[in-house]
């Protein structure tokens, strides 16, 4: 090892750090190598705009406004984070962590250390107007003296100052792990799907933290398994991107948790408070107001994470899948199972007795005018779009807020007062538009009465109920138009699945893209078909535009169901068991076999002793 040359001055090599919080801390954690080589490089060179340099970082997922040293999420929304160009650090007083200095005050101590190293004069006592007192006895030991407000006798030097901190210049491999980094290349992208409830772990980890461990074990198994391609650049990596829906259904934003705490009783204040956090979810799931609001924050989150992805990396030409966990994946079930396949013909419409029909007919024309010519309506006004209902109301002003929300006339006429105000549009208008749906709905609700009153034959009309009388049936949504302040009961209808009955009667919208692969972890959904009427799904039944469906799940999870017994009734298939990435058993595997061979030792020590002691006697 060559010793060290202090008359020899070599500039330090820069960092890149990142502040986060963890578990309410602040925490400095830095970029990876790829990442802090950009920004370097990016800092180092000429830019024409220095304030509009943007520097993207974590394979994409995080962009860094340099000049602000900003670190900003791109696909979820994220407080953002301060960033730091890095040089000197010092030691936490909590932990071994070492934490950077502000770039001007690592400045000025490469400055004198830069002047030790020239003029080979250690033992420098460098006093701070901060207070901070750094003693520099050689390049290798440095110590930072911080003032003391409160002398004691354990931690005060003579001089009033606290016991030193460890100063440090630089990164080595002794510093925090630095990751490697991620190319920049993806392979395939998977949108990930939380379940119940707010946080998605024990460890109480929201979803971003969640799928940051999916990814970060994504990479290592791609750098353990694949060595030789990936030095090749053949195989780059996988992006996750979380899809949260929690947030739409909770808080401010439907006002449900203010109703329900409400109506909470105050005993057992935090089980209740866990119920209403977690296992409301399931019941929202199955509420035909509450379902079609998570439909729709689900499908159109994927669709604008789809658009952002496919903006932002244009030439991407992978493939894409979808995995949820729980919950999760019962609600990408039946959204993949009411994609409309393009290349069908017609759609297989799954065999219902008749009054389903007419109840679906109705409330399919509550909505949808048929498309076939009809009789001339007693108002005289049909409309082609949104636009002209809209200048019919003399609200033409407020088409783009519409939109922006991705509007049409048929989700207009499903829009409730709380979606109406959360938009941003005004009492008056509100008040117009219930109005206009409310009459366009019972309108529309007595021509279908009229007509099926003039089909029915005279011996069902006097054995059958009449006709629902209600003021305004449902809509295809099953959710109704409030007036006011006050909501009018509602109809709820169930849809008949070609892999199940019982699921309320809600809009699916198109995704964007047609998935390779639909991954369900820990999964109820076997559960919930068995639940909602169903015995048995054909062996030939497909997802109309996802070939692959894989049900993972650990076998100790409590809320996970299988879905072969349900395709092959008379066969006793058994789990096939995912090899372990490491080679060796699962952790539950060989627990169970540590236990039993220790059940079998003490049985097998305690025979040998009773008969020991037995011959003694004898």
């Amino acid at each position: 090892m060559m010793p060290y040359n202090y008359n020899v001055y070599e500039p330090v090599q820069p960092h890149w750090f990142y502040c986060k919080q963890v578990e309410s801390k602040s925490m400095w954690l830095p970029f990876s190598i790829i990442d802090s080589l950009q920004l370097e490089e990016t800092y180092n060179s000429v830019q024409p705009d220095p304030e509009n340099v943007i520097v993207r970082t974590d394979g994409g997922r995080y962009d860094v406004q340099l000049y602000d040293r900003i670190r900003t999420s791109v696909y979820w929304e994220e407080e953002p984070t301060e960033v730091r160009r890095c040089s000197w650090f010092y030691k936490g007083d909590t932990d071994s962590r070492f934490i950077p200095y502000s770039e001007e005050f690592s400045d000025k101590l490469e400055g004198e250390y830069k002047k030790a190293v020239s003029t080979n004069q250690w033992h420098r006592r460098l006093e701070f107007p901060s207070g901070e007192t750094i003693v520099m006895h050689n390049p290798k030991v440095i110590v930072q003296f911080q003032p003391s407000s409160i002398p004691d006798e354990w931690g005060t030097t003579q001089d009033g100052q606290t016991r030193p901190r460890v100063v440090k210049r630089g990164i080595d491999d002794d510093h925090d792990e630095v990751p490697d980094g991620e190319l920049a290349k993806v392979d395939h992208l998977v949108f990930m799907v939380h379940g119940i409830g707010p946080v998605c772990d024990l460890r109480f980890r929201s979803m971003v933290e969640c799928v940051d461990d999916f990814r970060s074990v994504s990479l290592k198994l791609l750098h353990s398994h694949f060595k030789k391609p990936l030095d090749e650049h053949a195989i780059s990596r996988v992006e996750f991107l979380p899809v949260q829906w929690h947030t739409a259904l909770h808080g401010d934003a439907t006002g449900v948790d203010r109703r329900i705490k409400k109506i909470t009783l105050p005993s057992t204040g935090r089980l209740r408070h866990f119920t209403n956090e977690t296992l409301l979810d399931v019941l929202f799931y199955n509420s035909p107001t509450y379902c079609q609001t998570i439909m729709d924050t689900v499908a159109q989150e994927i669709n604008r994470l789809y658009a952002l992805f496919k903006k932002r990396n244009p030439d991407y030409r992978g493939g894409i899948s979808v995995s949820g966990h729980s919950l999760g994946s019962l609600i990408l079930f039946d959204l993949l199972s009411n994609q409309k396949n393009p290349a069908a013909a017609t759609p297989v419409v799954p065999t219902a007795n008749e009054d389903t029909k007419q109840v679906t007919a109705a409330v399919t024309q509550a909505v949808t005018p048929p498309a076939v010519e009809e009789e001339p309506k007693e108002d005289g006004e049909e409309f082609e779009d949104l636009s002209a209902v809209l200048e019919h109301l003399g609200l033409s002003e407020y088409k783009s807020t519409f939109d922006e929300e991705r509007i049409d006339i048929e989700s207009f006429l499903m829009c409730t007062i709380e979606d109406l105000k959360e938009m941003g549009i005004p009492l008056g208008p509100r008040k117009k538009i219930a109005k206009f749906v409310k009459e366009r709905v019972n309108k529309q609700a007595a021509r279908q009465a009229a007509q099926e009153k003039k089909a029915e034959v005279k011996e069902v009309s006097q054995v059958a109920a009449p006709p629902p009388a209600v003021e305004a049936p449902p809509d295809s949504c099953v959710k109704k138009l409030p007036v006011g302040n006050t909501v009018s009961s509602v109809h709820v209808n169930y849809n008949y699945f070609e892999v199940g009955t019982g699921q309320v009667s809600v809009i699916y919208h198109t995704l964007d893209f047609e998935p390779v692969n639909f991954f369900a972890l820990g999964s109820p959904i076997g559960m919930f078909l068995t639940v909602r009427g169903l015995e048995k799904i054909e062996e030939s039944y497909q997802l109309p535009t996802c070939k692959g469906f894989f049900n993972i799940y650990h076998p100790l999870d409590p809320v996970a169901y299988r879905i072969e017994p349900m395709i092959l009734p008379d066969l006793e298939l058994k789990p096939v068991l995912i090899p372990h990435h490491k080679g060796r058993k699962r952790l539950h595997l060989e627990l169970k076999e540590s236990l039993t061979r220790m059940g079998s030792d003490l049985k097998h020590g305690f025979i040998s002793s009773l008969k020991t002691a037995w011959q003694t006697l004898n």
